[in-house]
């Protein structure tokens, strides 16, 4: 009898003990990271530079897969709805936390972005208003004034919901601005009209427009935010051009699903806190016209939690939909 409690008193520790090892043996399994929005853009690219730098820390390789739809509403939801063992993460732009409140639909059952696991906050980009060669406006308010001789001059943006989107709304109301939405399926469709002068206006990042600043092919007429961007000093804010009270930047964080346990978010914290501080990610974040931030996931919550509260009230205010 007591050779057999033995036995099995050993066999529960040992199994006990393989449990316990299991459980602490995250990552055993590749890691996607899942972008809403098609490939070309800041938040893939984002994405895909911490995708490269976390693959040999973790020793598993972290994949970056495209969800594109709706706003992001799609590979948002999906994410949402996955197991939350830290193996399905979501890098997401500002536009988490507004697509939702603009569009008449919710795709694929919607989400709530407060049931998410904050893990980081990458960092920040403020939001410019661009001409391209679809206008002859060199200045804000030549581009205002030909809005108005016009009956309307488009702008186009990465989708409806998007900061770009509510900016462009809130700037037509302080304004008077008659520009006219035109959403498209994420940054790079964008910018491509623009650039080939299908559309005369976007809100955009600097990133993805400085390319086409040098040879004048594109313009930056107005900054979105208190004081003047670092990326492009010589930039007016919109308020120093008379239009007062619009102030909007984007930004991305990597988020989980609701429950991640606290050691991986911890761990993927620690590891991409060092990753932002790292100078060549810092100068790719540059190229992208991000500005990094970094710091704790309660970072990431406050500022998920705030544009949340702040664009639920504007977009009620303003009537904003989808186009």
């Amino acid at each position: 009898m007591k050779v057999r409690f033995s036995t099995v008193l050993c066999a529960g520790v040992a199994a006990f003990a393989a449990a316990g090892a299991g459980a602490q043996a995250w990552p055993a399994k590749p890691i996607t990271i899942v972008v809403a929005y098609p490939a070309g853009g800041d938040t893939d690219a984002i994405a895909r530079v911490f995708a490269e730098k976390l693959a040999p820390r973790l020793g598993q390789p972290v994949v970056v897969d495209n969800r594109p739809g709706a706003s992001g509403v799609i590979g948002s939801s999906f994410v949402g709805k996955a197991a939350p063992d830290g193996y399905t993460l979501l890098m997401a732009p500002s536009t988490f936390t507004m697509a939702q409140l603009v569009l008449k639909t919710s795709p694929a059952a919607g989400y709530d972005v407060r049931s998410f696991t904050p893990i980081i906050q990458a960092g920040t980009q403020p939001l410019f208003l661009v001409s391209g060669p679809g206008t002859q406006a060199k200045t804000l308010n030549e581009a205002v004034a030909a809005s108005k001789a016009q009956g309307g001059l488009a702008y186009g943006s990465p989708g409806s919901g998007s900061p770009m989107h509510v900016l462009g709304e809130m700037f037509n109301k302080a304004s008077g601005a008659q520009f006219r939405h035109v959403p498209y399926r994420g940054v790079a469709p964008a910018l491509t009209d623009v650039a080939g002068g299908h559309v005369p206006l976007t809100w955009m990042t600097y990133g993805p427009v400085e390319p086409y600043l040098a040879d004048g092919k594109m313009r930056l007429l107005g900054v979105a935010q208190a004081e003047r961007s670092p990326l492009a000093p010589q930039v007016p804010t919109l308020a120093e051009l008379g239009v007062k009270g619009v102030e909007v930047s984007a930004w991305n964080g990597l988020y989980g699903p609701k429950g991640v346990p606290p050691e991986i978010v911890k761990t993927l914290n620690t590891h991409l806190n060092e990753i932002i501080r790292m100078p060549d990610v810092a100068a790719k974040m540059k190229v992208l016209g991000v500005l990094p931030l970094g710091g704790s996931p309660e970072v990431l919550a406050k500022t998920t939690i705030a544009d949340l509260e702040r664009f639920t009230r504007v977009v009620k205010e303003l009537g904003v939909q989808a186009d």
